[in-house]
């Protein structure tokens, strides 16, 4: 015990003296306050397990959310400076009016299937996406669970018309599926872990599709403003990645008391949703396109707005 609280202290100070050269950036007339919004289990986990924000030039408000949208809605009204949220709904947020840019971009350094699936009940004669047409799966409104759901019909050349398609936050999904009054549900981690370990099964998951980039997003009028903070966040953001990397189970400890999710479950979330660095390039711009026409063509969202114009590649230059 004594030599792993030993060895995360150092790790901390490492990543401390790494950035003492980010924070010596800043002026004294920078703004001191950034305003971070988290979904559960995410970003804040990491931050207060490394400790990379021990010396921070500024203070970090949090505010916690159950799922992306509400999330996206917090940094699309200038409620917060800052959020992560997965590429759908990014990208759905963005082409429905929201003022938000993508300033960093992480991509899933394994592929996990089971860090988003499409569950079915134990016992559900459901097996294929076929299998759902005449269904009611519930998911959220542009989430990366609902993206599943559309990429899983498109590929079965199936019209969403013929799926009953609920759209639930994650709870509410939940205790539906629990009850039996939906058939399916599409969602992601830690949902899939906590639903598989009770006796559901993946009917589709991300083995065949893919895992979602993970995105820091920006409120648009807290750039310039706030630029040399997100770039000293982004910075601390990416040390605590790599410490939850090399310490899996010293943050899954972390993860399991914020989230009060049981430890195992909490460990099996880092396992799914371990994710690396990725430039914003060429590829992942046709990505979010991708998913943008993938929403459009269900009616989603118009898509009227260049993708490439939703990011914001200056970070990724020193800031």
């Amino acid at each position: 015990m004594g030599r792993k609280a030993g060895t995360v202290a150092a790790v901390v100070l490492v990543a401390a003296a790494g950035l003492g050269l980010a924070a010596a950036k800043f002026r004294g007339g920078d703004d001191k306050v950034l305003r971070v919004a988290n979904q559960k289990g995410q970003v804040k986990a990491m931050m207060l397990a490394s400790g990379v924000l021990n010396g921070a030039p500024y203070s970090v408000e949090w505010s916690e959310f159950p799922a992306a949208q509400p999330l996206l809605e917090a940094v699309g009204s200038g409620a917060a400076d800052l959020g992560l949220a997965a590429d759908a709904p990014f990208i759905f947020a963005y082409q429905s009016g929201s003022p938000v840019k993508a300033i960093a971009v992480q991509a899933p350094a394994s592929q996990a299937g089971e860090a988003l699936a499409i569950l079915a009940k134990k016992g559900s004669p459901i097996r294929s996406a076929q299998d759902l047409v005449g269904r009611a799966v519930a998911t959220t409104r542009g989430s990366i669970g609902h993206h599943l759901l559309l990429q899983a019909l498109e590929r079965a050349n199936i019209s969403t018309s013929k799926v009953k398609v609920i759209f639930l936050p994650p709870q509410d999904a939940k205790a539906a599926f629990d009850s039996g009054a939906i058939d399916a549900w599409a969602t992601w981690t830690p949902y899939t872990n906590v639903a598989v370990k009770e006796g559901a099964r993946a009917v589709v998951d991300a083995k065949d599709y893919g895992l979602p980039l993970y995105i820091d997003i920006a409120h648009a009028a807290s750039i310039v403003p706030k630029r040399a903070l997100l770039a000293d966040f982004l910075a601390r953001e990416a040390k605590a990645v790599a410490w939850a990397r090399a310490h899996p189970d010293a943050f899954a400890q972390v993860l399991a008391r914020e989230t009060g999710l049981p430890l195992d479950i909490a460990r099996a979330s880092f396992d799914r949703n371990n994710r690396l660095s990725q430039p914003i390039d060429a590829k992942v711009i046709a990505h979010e396109d991708d998913i943008a026409r993938r929403f459009q063509k269900g009616g989603l969202i118009r898509a009227e707005r260049p993708v490439a114009e939703a990011f914001d590649r200056s970070f990724g230059k020193g800031g």
